[in-house]
């Protein structure tokens, strides 16, 4: 099971990785991150989704081994040395409680903190000044949408933070106005406002051709650049809330995320348990099937789940009956499913096949 779930984790975790870091440089390609944290934002996202690939690493690793004795017609052994498919909980449970405990610690401790870094990240980068905000050689539009800027080339040690040959466009009151000038900087008022500072460049005005259009060369040209402060106090997304701030602050939004966190856990242990039935399959026939269930099955019961904390979350069912019937529906799945392999599966008990045996033998003393 242990050699079963590190190659499935390590594929999971691959494939992962690799959307996580192309979603990312799309974003950062796109100027809605910072190119400097695009490696801290993926290790924040791993981390936030970790243990939907835990839960995901334990279901398949476990019904993958069952699947295998079955084709192996090791089964057909362990039935007949008088095993029950019932003594397989212990040794899954064994293999699976360090992957539950995990899941558990990084659902209520390190997912949040995943998150609210990630979100500290990408906020820390749309409250920088817009000009900040500009890669060298790509557009960028202002907060309020009303300029671009382009700069040609970064700041570097001795031009303390100016950017070089900046090239403003602004469109205001239904007047065109573009700057260009060799070197600019933001540079603060004293009284909270920020000020765009340009120096030796040239500015248009109008369009050309009209009577109205203008042109002048400056030394030092200021403009007002709009600037996103940061509100104080503002409310965070719940979850990227701590486990204690959730149970301190008790509303539907909360326990809605609390739901959820619970979740992570029992799922794990209860499909771990439901893997075990499940891995029947015909030593004759392929085991492509079971996989192709297990990945359906998973996905419906953590739908289901999201689809119970939604409920919560819009006051539709209280947090005390809305976090238990789906993991019960799912205990009583496994429990019939025990049941039903139990029952097929009796005929292979040796005192059942004594019996046979005698009745054979007495059938044919009396021929």
């Amino acid at each position: 099971m242990a050699s079963s779930a590190g190659a499935t984790f390590t594929v999971l975790f691959s494939i992962f990785v690799t959307w996580t870091l192309i979603s990312i440089l799309g974003r950062a390609a796109g100027g809605k991150v910072a190119s400097s944290d695009v490696v801290a934002l993926i290790v924040f996202a791993v981390l936030g989704n970790l243990p939907t690939i835990i839960i995901l690493t334990a279901f398949i690793s476990v019904l993958a081994v069952v699947t295998r004795s079955y084709r192996d017609s090791e089964m057909v052994v362990w039935f007949a040395s008088g095993q029950s498919l019932a003594r397989w909980i212990w040794p899954v449970m064994s293999f699976g409680l360090p992957l539950v405990l995990l899941t558990g610690a990084l659902s209520f401790v390190a997912t949040p903190w995943a998150k609210m870094k990630s979100n500290e990240f990408v906020q820390r980068f749309e409250k920088r000044e817009d000009l900040k905000k500009v890669a060298p050689g790509q557009f960028r539009e202002s907060a309020g949408t009303n300029r671009v800027f382009f700069v040609e080339g970064g700041a570097d040690a001795t031009s303390n933070n100016a950017v070089q040959n900046v090239f403003v466009n602004t469109i205001e009151n239904g007047i065109n106005t573009v700057v260009v000038a060799r070197q600019g900087v933001i540079e603060p008022d004293g009284k909270g406002g920020q000020f765009l500072v340009l120096k030796n460049g040239r500015r248009y005005q109008g369009t050309p051709g009209q009577a109205d259009f203008q042109t002048m060369e400056f030394a030092r040209y200021s403009m007002r650049v709009a600037t996103k402060v940061p509100v104080l106090g503002a409310d965070q997304p719940v979850d990227n809330m701590s486990t204690a701030a959730l149970l301190l602050l008790p509303n539907r939004y909360t326990q809605a995320e609390l739901l959820w966190r619970i979740a992570s856990p029992v799922m794990c242990v209860l499909l771990m348990l439901l893997a075990i039935p499940l891995g029947f399959v015909n030593p004759r026939a392929g085991s492509s099937v079971n996989l192709i269930l297990a990945v359906l099955i998973f996905f419906t019961y953590s739908n289901l789940v999201k689809l119970t904390e939604a409920s919560v979350k819009q006051d539709k069912l209280p947090f005390a009956t809305g976090w238990w019937p789906v993991h019960l529906l799912v205990l009583l799945a496994a429990v019939g499913l025990f049941a039903w392999r139990l029952n097929v599966n009796h005929r292979y008990h040796p005192l059942v096949l004594l019996a046979a045996f005698k009745r054979g033998r007495a059938g044919g003393g009396r021929a």
